[in-house]
């Protein structure tokens, strides 16, 4: 009798237990067919078990032809060995499963899903299932393919923009070093373009550009790089030259090509190019951006020289002309002397009226030829020791008039530009800290460094330099950003707090598409990247009006204030408001964007 009972109290066990998994199943399935997903089980032999109704409706497969091998799955061609390599690894070390892979609708179209997958173990521990779902990325996948083309393309022309021709120059100047065949850089501008807009407009000027772009293209080799600087300036990279006369060939073929007439709609146009050309290597130390600046003044020459003609840049006389300019040792007493000044320009929130702080811009007050601006003597430092000198004394001047402000009962943020010889000494992390604890009453926070964003670029390490500057409170900015060698990856790993809009966008954005598009994007960017944004040279109502309704706040410039000496500042402070047309004038959303746009350019 204990027997059977004992038998009986077991046989009620193993039905209860059979009962219990058999809700559980069916709370799995009724959860698994709720999932907006596709959601899969698979034994660790890659045997599939269950697919819920979402597998059958993608896919046109019924579940008695999907249930079994795992390699029934409608996987694309080349990712089924890269699929079933990440299904073995993850069985193999018991780790979660996650792939990236196309597979086939019932249509036969491919598209892109997010595999992933974890296992599923019994009471004793033993991986018996695995369990996961996949997620439909193709629009995220055809989204991050637009963002890497319009990172890397013009969009006007399809040639590489500033960012790929600075990937496309480097990895030439690296080969050229290499095998010791020079690389010629040659900056083209078209002569006679801009009669093209005034006469005709921008639309006959943008289909001229996109038709001369495309044939100027074609008359160069396979293996050079013909990109696109924004306007009707280009750039062509030429490496792999046997020497620098292999080069008149295509430079002829360049010139040749600009003149040939082009039709743009019903008219048929023409119009000449200048070259600029310049070699690497060169007998002294030269980067990218240096070699874009010696075709640009050989491309200027060339254009003094008639037009329609190419120029080389000639590194000798470069130097000659330098020694023209005041000399290392007049700029060296200049600052012993103390003849420099600082002036400061507000920066303000032009819908609040707000003022959020000053840039610290540097002048000579030369005894003889008067207040003489940065661009007078700061390009004779540029690659000297004494830049850093005078960089140095810059920071601490500005904070030194903050704690005179900060005496009078004003607290003023202030920006310093920080120059690349200066950001690059080995000690620079150092100096500065030095410099703030010669000022203890005023707070580093108060205090923002602005980098260009070329410089910012192209010095190595130097992500870990600002990251240990803000780690004592300084800010950084990133300085006329859009004009150097943009790059996503870059913006994201900088540790930058600001971006400022370079004002050669900000001039012309009322006239020029592209320039507007531009600002648009950079903001975009800075959204996207959490970055605060600026725009300098703002000089009329009507630009800043254009700039709040995109959004961006900030700005400096004439239509605020010139840059004045330090004394003036308080009475334009107490003085200032912003345009009544600023005020509270409300934000475009983004998606109004392409209305505001096509308002402005009259198409509608």
């Amino acid at each position: 009798m204990q027997r059977l009972v004992g038998a009986t109290a077991d046989i009620t066990e193993r039905t209860q237990a059979a009962e219990a998994l058999r809700q559980s199943e069916e709370r799995f399935r009724t959860l698994a067919e709720a999932v907006p997903q596709i959601v899969w089980m698979t034994r660790p032999d890659g045997w599939n078990i269950y697919f819920n109704q979402h597998w059958v409706d993608y896919t046109g497969r019924s579940l008695q032809e999907s249930y079994g091998d795992g390699w029934a799955i409608p996987f694309h061609p080349d990712d089924r060995q890269r699929a079933w390599d990440a299904w073995q690894h993850a069985v193999q070390t018991d780790g979660a499963y996650a792939l990236e892979c196309r597979l086939r609708r019932a249509d036969g179209v491919y598209r892109w899903w997010l595999n992933r997958g974890v296992s599923l173990h019994d009471a004793n521990g033993q991986v018996i299932n695995w369990f996961g779902t996949c997620t439909d990325i193709q629009d995220l996948k055809e989204s991050a393919a637009q963002l890497e083309h319009l990172a890397h393309y013009d969009a006007l022309t399809g040639l590489p923009n500033r960012v790929l021709l600075a990937d496309r120059l480097h990895q030439a100047m690296a080969q050229a070093q290499r095998h010791g065949r020079p690389v010629a850089v040659v900056l083209l501008d078209l002569d006679g373009f801009k009669a093209i807009n005034d006469q005709h407009g921008h639309d006959t000027g943008d289909q001229f550009l996109i038709a001369a772009a495309a044939h100027l293209q074609q008359t160069l080799r396979a293996g050079d790089t013909f990109a696109r600087l924004g306007g009707d300036e280009f750039v062509a990279v030429l490496p792999d030259l046997a020497d620098t006369q292999v080069s008149v060939p295509l430079l002829t073929r360049l010139l040749e090509g600009a003149a040939q007439p082009i039709s743009a709609g019903d008219l048929v146009l023409q119009v000449s190019a200048s070259l600029g050309v310049t070699f690497y290597p060169q007998a002294q130390d030269i980067n990218a951006e240096q070699l874009l600046r010696q075709a640009d003044q050989a491309m200027y020459q060339a254009k003094l020289a008639g037009k329609n003609c190419y120029h080389v840049f000639d590194a000798e006389h470069d130097r000659a002309l330098r020694g023209h300019h005041e000399g290392l040792e007049r700029i060296r007493r200049a600052l012993v002397a103390h003849e420099f000044v600082l002036y400061y320009q507000p920066k303000v929130n032009m819908r609040t009226g707000a003022i959020i702080g000053a840039e610290a811009l540097i002048r000579w007050q030369h005894p003889r030829r008067g207040l003489l601006p940065p661009a007078a003597f700061l390009p004779v430092i540029e690659d000297h020791p004494l830049a850093i000198a005078i960089g140095e004394w810059v920071i601490d001047t500005a904070l030194t008039q903050m704690e005179c402000w900060q005496a009078a009962g004003r607290e003023l943020p202030v920006s310093v530009n920080v120059g690349a010889r200066q950001l690059q000494q080995a000690n620079f992390v150092e100096r500065l800290r030095a410099i703030l604890a010669a000022h203890p009453k005023v707070r580093p926070g108060d205090l923002e460094l602005e980098v260009l964003e070329t410089s910012a670029l192209e010095l190595a390490g130097a992500s870990r330099v600002l990251d240990a500057c803000r780690g004592f409170g300084v800010l950084f900015a990133l300085d006329d950003f859009g004009t150097g060698f943009s790059s996503l990856t870059y913006l994201r790993r900088l540790p930058v707090d600001q971006l400022k809009i370079d004002q050669s966008f900000v001039r012309d954005m009322l006239e020029d598409p592209d320039d507007l598009a531009i600002i648009e994007a950079v903001l975009g960017l800075a959204s996207a990247f959490h970055r605060q944004v600026i725009a300098e040279g703002v000089e009329t109502v009507a630009q800043g009006e254009l700039l709040l309704r995109l959004g961006c706040e900030l700005a400096q410039g004439y239509a605020i204030a010139r840059p004045m000496p330090a004394a003036d500042l308080p009475g334009w402070s107490a003085a200032w408001h912003p345009d009544p047309a600023w005020v509270d004038l409300p934000a475009v959303s983004r998606d109004d964007l392409p209305l505001l746009f096509a308002v402005r350019w009259g198409h509608v």
